[in-house]
């Protein structure tokens, strides 16, 4: 299979890479490397895999990209991830999430493609849960910037679908940790918090530390890409546990792997957080035959492992 994968230099999109080379498909990647890294691609680059250095937004530089590549599928994960940088700037947010992706449409039809698989959230789009864990029928009431462009993103796959044919899905993630995960950066606390671990630090937790998340391991959010590129399902798909796990539980899992006292540093609650939310991927077990198979314990070793 001829596959595109936009942002495939970063956390997840790198690991989707690896999986599809090593199946033996012929793989794109479109990255400007604001967020991604080349060194994430270094094995997929050496098996054969092409890096176009590329911004989603280039309305010519896109189709100038699907020219060279002519993908059967398009996995879409290039985004704007930021959540503290969509409340700062929520006009670069949607340029890059809304932007960005009416783009790769656009240049996904005169190539052909037959498939669409797009990358989405769950918690940042649903808000805080009144339904937990939550469907993909919940309301939605996004808490940032974020979270609205991402919704409105997943409107235009299906505007496209419906206006022109093409075939999309929206997968709407839970918290994604593993391996590449950037460890000093915003997003995803159990990258933060082993990194911490490694530095013999403590780790650092915001309010009471109750926050409750749904953490889906890298590998099964990889696996419900792969399956949604052979399905025919279209709409929205949440990719979850449906397990509610604390911040406190979090690091409780973490303590023993520590050298030092990992005593959590509690800090005033962040305005505007989340409290409460996890995923109900019914509607992905049904229609893609896909369900988390790595448990927390698991991905955090695992996780833990690579970060030095």
């Amino acid at each position: 299979m001829r596959a595109l994968v936009t942002g495939g230099a970063g956390f997840i999109g790198s690991n989707l890479v690896d999986a599809l080379v090593a199946r033996g498909d012929e793989v794109t990647v479109v990255d400007d490397l604001s967020t991604g890294r080349r060194e994430n691609l270094t094995a997929a680059l050496d098996a054969g895999a092409r890096l176009l250095e590329s911004d989603v937004r280039d309305r010519d530089a896109m189709g100038d990209v699907f020219e060279q590549a002519q993908p059967e599928v398009v996995f879409h994960l290039a985004a704007q991830i930021d959540v503290r940088k969509s409340v700062a700037d929520p006009a670069h947010d949607a340029r890059v999430n809304v932007e960005g992706t009416i783009t790769v449409l656009s240049a996904s039809r005169p190539a052909g493609v037959r498939r669409f698989v797009n990358t989405s959230t769950g918690g940042a789009i649903y808000g805080e849960g009144r339904i937990v864990p939550a469907p993909e029928d919940h309301p939605v009431a996004p808490e940032a910037p974020y979270g609205q462009s991402k919704y409105a993103a997943e409107g235009y796959c299906d505007l496209f679908t419906r206006l022109h044919g093409l075939s999309t899905v929206s997968l709407r993630y839970g918290n994604v940790y593993g391996p590449r995960q950037d460890p000093l950066g915003e997003a995803g606390v159990i990258a933060i918090f082993c990194g911490r671990l490694r530095a013999g630090e403590r780790p650092i937790v915001f309010g009471d530390g109750l926050q409750v998340r749904d953490y889906v391991y890298v590998d099964d959010v990889v696996a419900s890409n792969l399956l949604a590129a052979e399905a025919d399902v279209t709409g929205q798909l949440n990719i979850g546990t449906g397990v509610e796990t604390t911040v406190l539980d979090l690091v409780e899992a973490l303590a023993p792997h520590a050298s030092a006292s990992f005593e959590p540093n509690q800090q005033p609650e962040r305005p505007g957080e989340v409290r409460r939310i996890a995923l109900d991927a019914s509607r992905a077990r049904a229609e893609l035959g896909w369900e988390a198979r790595v448990g927390l314990a698991e991905g955090i070793e695992r996780t833990l492992a690579s970060v030095e």
